[in-house]
């Protein structure tokens, strides 16, 4: 998004010590990331270990306490911010199961929150005229069909529709950090590759993208920086793209025994 850029040398988001609950139960146990602008981080790891807990507690969702530590997003406390002013300050999350809006158009709910943002910024909505050419130009981007903006939000979408229009809704909002819990399940080959080419489309140097998924073939088209990897609540292992390449082979559990994890340090920082 525009007018939202973090000063030199300071980092797009900054997770400290974070420990997360859920119903009295334990989730993250301690997480530490720090991510730039121009950065892709992949956060792999098996079911239960908190990755999609995490991309929700950045983006606000109500159901989860947290116990303990910071989380900077633009050099400001991201975790005092209600959910929709962090979606309005840049952040977007792309659902892992996309719901239904039934009796709201999609272009009507792209063109509501594109204003939203626009007003939080000082300026003025966007004309119907300018919004159907930017509408017009994104759908040919992500190769979705115009018909769909034109019916209820995912209401009777494919799974292959529902998450291209996630990435639609990416594209027209262009935040400056994109979570992705999951994008990549539940797509056969063909959607799989061209959901990945919109995600590549949108990567600039100013934005950063945070990409949860269990396997490593989205990461065969959309190449990260960073990739990470989350076991029972807490960041163990991070590398770059080859560690996608490793748990592929090898699963997770050489990282589950502590007597073939290396010594990590307390802190895992991105940019180190």
């Amino acid at each position: 998004m525009s007018g939202n850029s973090a000063p030199s040398g300071i980092p797009l988001l900054d997770i400290r010590d974070l420990h997360v609950s859920a119903g009295g139960l334990k989730i993250l146990r301690g997480v530490n990331l720090t991510v730039n602008a121009g950065e892709v981080h992949a956060i792999m790891g098996p079911n239960g270990s908190g990755k999609s807990t995490l991309a929700n507690v950045l983006a606000g969702r109500p159901d989860y306490t947290v116990d303990q530590g910071t989380v900077l997003y633009l050099n400001k406390n991201l975790l005092e911010m209600e959910p929709e002013i962090r979606a309005r300050e840049g952040i977007f999350l792309a659902f892992q199961y996309p719901v239904e809006l039934p009796g709201v158009r999609t272009w009507q709910f792209l063109k509501a929150a594109v204003d939203a943002q626009r007003v939080h910024r000082g300026d003025e909505e966007m004309s119907a005229r300018e919004f159907d050419r930017l509408l017009k130009e994104k759908t040919e981007m992500v190769q979705i069909d115009p018909d769909l903006v034109k019916r209820a939000v995912n209401e009777g979408f494919s799974g292959g529709e529902k998450k291209r229009n996630e990435i639609l809704q990416m594209a027209v909002l262009e935040p400056k950090l994109a979570l992705l819990d999951e994008t990549d399940s539940g797509l056969d080959i063909d959607a799989l590759r061209i959901v990945s080419e919109g995600i590549n489309q949108l990567r600039n140097p100013d934005n950063a993208i945070v990409l949860v998924t269990h396997y490593q073939r989205i990461l065969d088209y959309v190449t990260p920086d960073f990739v990470h990897v989350l076991l029972d609540g807490r960041i163990v292992q991070s590398g770059g793209p080859e560690l996608a390449h490793q748990l592929e082979a090898q699963g997770y559990d050489w990282l589950k025994d502590p007597q073939e994890q290396p010594d990590l340090p307390d802190l895992i920082d991105a940019d180190a």
